[in-house]
C-alpha cells in the first residue's frame, strides 16, 4: 500500500528531517513525501486516501486535520492521546489505537467502514450549522434562566463570555 506524507516542515525541525526522517522515507519505494499542500489540494489528498494516519503523541486540544479527512468521507487512524477519543468514533469513523501495531492493523479495517458514514459523522458533529445550532441552544437556556449544560464562567464587566457546555 501506498503511504503518502504530506506536512510542513519547519526551520527548526529541518536537520532532524534531513538527518533523521528523509532517509527512512527514502528506504521505502511506496513511502512518498509530498510535503505542504495548500487548502485547495487538501480535499483531494484526504478524500482520495484509504485513511488518515494521525500518529499523534502529544495532547493534541483539537486536530482539526481528523475532522477534514472526516470531511471527506475519510476514515481516521490515531492514537489515544489528546482530543482523539473525543474526535474519532471507534469502529464508525475510523480507529483509537495504542500501538503501531494496533494502526497498521486497522487500515485493512478502516478501508471496511463506509465513508457515507464517516462523513455522516462528520456532518452531525463538527459543521458550523451544528456549532451555531449548540450555542444557539446554550444562550435560550441561559436566557431562560436554566443552567447551560456543564459549568458557566459568569466573566466580569467588559470581558468575554466564556461557556464550558
Amino acid at each position: 500500500m501506498q503511504l503518502k506524507i504530506a506536512a510542513k516542515v519547519d526551520k527548526a525541525d529541518q536537520t532532524y528531517w534531513d538527518e533523521t526522517i528523509a532517509p527512512l522515507v527514502a528506504r521505502y519505494d511506496n513511502v512518498e513525501f509530498v510535503g505542504e499542500i495548500n487548502e485547495r489540494e487538501k480535499a483531494q489528498f484526504l478524500g482520495d486516501a484509504a485513511a488518515l494516519l494521525f500518529p499523534i503523541d502529544w495532547p493534541e486540544p483539537f486536530g482539526l486535520v481528523m475532522i477534514e479527512a472526516m470531511a471527506c468521507g475519510t476514515p481516521v487512524i490515531a492514537f489515544r492521546c489528546g482530543s482523539v477519543p473525543e474526535v474519532v468514533d471507534h469502529g464508525v469513523s475510523g480507529f483509537i489505537v495504542d500501538s503501531i501495531e494496533e494502526a497498521v492493523e486497522s487500515v485493512g479495517k478502516a478501508k471496511a467502514l463506509d465513508r457515507a458514514v464517516v462523513r455522516a459523522t462528520f456532518d452531525a458533529r463538527f459543521t458550523a450549522g451544528r456549532m451555531a445550532a449548540d450555542y444557539l441552544a446554550i444562550y435560550e437556556r441561559l436566557r431562560m434562566g436554566q443552567p447551560a449544560n456543564g459549568n458557566v464562567y459568569i466573566p466580569p464587566r467588559n470581558a468575554g463570555l466564556g461557556l464550558n457546555a
